[in-house]
């Protein structure tokens, strides 16, 4: 039987990779996305385009005559450093929108709800892996409203909708958008690179990330939309693995044959130090591993990047 899902941000990086991936299975997909960030023909072929808000009412209102299998809202500002300089539209993108969608949810019997959070809602921690049970103390209003969103959730579930919040950690790989030069460490350095030949590093070299590669960022939303659980579950989505922002770059200029000169600048405000994620409970709930080993997820990225720029 065909299922219908609505991915929130299907013109973005991971909200297209996991649309693309859902037509693929042979799966009729909606997707709300507003282009800010995010471009049209980014939108996967097959998928149902809805230009609008996820924060609009009138636009998710919309929806409420489709039966729906499941909801993986991705959409949102996904930027630390943007949250600062509009704390208002961050509020209403990536929290005001997850109550209208859970409101869908609940209005339409869709009784699965996926939800992009992020590891910013942990805000500094200690140098060790971060487990779920840790505490949250996000330093961005982004992750604030990330965070908001989670306790949304918990609060759906009891009018019997199964939520899940995926903690991601710092995803990258093909898809991602090179001109956005606020969000996304890897992509950021390696538009640089290869548009400049010069990475510019806005903080200390020793700050460290945990990075997960794209396609087993899919897998994880695949395998939450899968299980059976009905009580509402957060999961850190993440190698273990602490790569520093030193290591970053010297993966990407050893994969560049060109000249290339680094520059270390001021850091951005609520940017976090560092943090690495214990994934030890999705694997035992759900299964997921992370796959993509970093050196090889740069590699891919970088054959991508040639392509496209050739291509245009």
């Amino acid at each position: 039987m065909i299922k219908t899902f609505l991915v929130t941000g299907a013109a973005g990086f991971i909200g297209a990779a996991l649309a693309k991936k859902l037509v693929e299975e042979g799966n009729l997909v909606i997707t709300v996305d507003n282009l800010s960030t995010g471009f049209r023909e980014g939108i996967p072929e097959g998928v149902e385009f809805l230009n609008g808000d996820c924060q609009d009412e009138k636009t998710i209102d919309k929806l409420k005559s489709r039966k729906i299998d499941a909801i993986f809202h991705i959409a949102g500002q996904s930027s630390g450093e943007i949250s600062f300089e509009n704390p208002v539209y961050d509020l209403k993108t990536n929290t005001q929108s997850t109550l209208l969608l859970l409101k869908l949810a609940l209005a339409t019997g869709c009784k699965k709800f996926i939800y992009a959070s992020t590891m910013s809602v942990y805000g500094d921690q200690e140098n060790r892996l971060i487990s779920e049970d840790d505490t949250t103390f996000p330093k961005s209003f982004y992750g604030i409203g990330k965070l908001a969103s989670e306790h949304y959730l918990r609060l759906y579930e009891e009018y019997g909708i199964s939520c899940t919040a995926l903690r991601l950690f710092n995803v990258y790989g093909p898809g991602q958008n090179m001109e956005n030069m606020k969000q996304g460490m890897v992509s950021i350095f390696l538009s640089q690179a290869l548009s400049a030949n010069r990475i510019q590093v806005k903080g200390s070299k020793y700050r460290f990330r945990d990075f997960v590669y794209i396609d087993d960022i899919v897998d994880s939303f695949l395998l939450a939309y899968r299980s059976n659980q009905t009580q509402f579950k957060i999961y850190n989505v993440s190698t273990g693995i602490r790569t520093s922002v030193e290591t970053v770059v010297s993966t990407i200029l050893e994969n560049l044959s060109k000249d290339m000169t680094v520059e270390y600048l001021e850091g951005t405000p609520g940017d976090q130090f560092g943090i690495y994620g214990d994934s030890s409970l999705i694997k035992h709930d759900l299964g997921w591993t992370a796959k993509t080993e970093f050196t090889q997820g740069v590699k891919n990225m970088i054959i991508w990047a040639d392509r496209k720029s050739r291509n245009g």
